[in-house]
Order: structure tokens, then sequence, then C-alpha cells
């Protein structure tokens, strides 16, 4: 049998993606795009402060526990994100100043890491 709509990991992603993208909305920034997907990997939000572009990934563990959130963008997951932002980058007609920043949320706690990784 089909499984119509997404499942309970899926909306519980979702779910905190919107609050990650209200968080941010609260301190200024404004929303671009979600879910943006390509062939290289998927950037989670994407958001503008002021002249920046600004690529986010929202990871959200209930605790702290085996590393917790931040833990979990491993090395192979930043490549991806890497790689994600260039497609994306490319489609544009000029590349503006551009950073990587991560929601981490544990035991319902929001956490805003502004530049976690380099381009």
């Amino acid at each position: 049998m089909d499984r119509i709509g997404p499942s309970p990991t899926q909306r519980q992603g979702q779910h905190w993606e919107e609050a990650a993208a209200r968080f941010l909305r609260q301190h200024g920034l404004e929303l671009v795009a979600t879910n943006v997907r390509n062939p290289l990997g998927e950037i989670d939000l994407i958001m503008r402060d002021g002249p920046c572009l600004v690529f986010v990934e929202v990871r959200q563990r209930e605790s702290a526990r085996f590393g917790g959130a931040a833990a979990s963008i491993t090395p192979a997951k930043q490549a991806r994100l890497l790689r994600a932002a260039e497609a994306y980058l490319c489609r544009l007609a000029e590349e503006p100043p551009c950073r990587f920043d991560a929601i981490l949320i544990e035991g319902g706690r929001i956490e805003w890491l502004k530049n976690m990784l380099e381009m």
C-alpha cells in the first residue's frame, strides 16, 4: 500500500523547520526559501540577513546524548551543504555575500549557531 503524505518523522522535521524560520524572522531575518533540493543536497532554509544570504541547517535532537544536534552535522553533511549552496548560487545573476548558520534544537530549546562553516 502506498503511503500518502509525510511520515511522522518528516512531519516532526517540518515542525522544527517552521519553528526555526519563525525564530529567525523574530530576529530580523527574511525567509527566501524552504527545503531547496538539488541533486547535490538539500538546504533546509534560505534566509536573508540584510545583504547576506544565509543557508540554514536545522537539527533537532531530544538530548545532548551522543553529541546532540551540533554533532549530527558531520563533515560529510557539511560537504553536501556546501555543494547544494554552490548549485543554488549558480542560478543567481549575482552572488551575494553568504554564510552558513545552524539552528540547533535540543529538548525544545533553540540555539542559533552563526557562521558554522566557511564557503
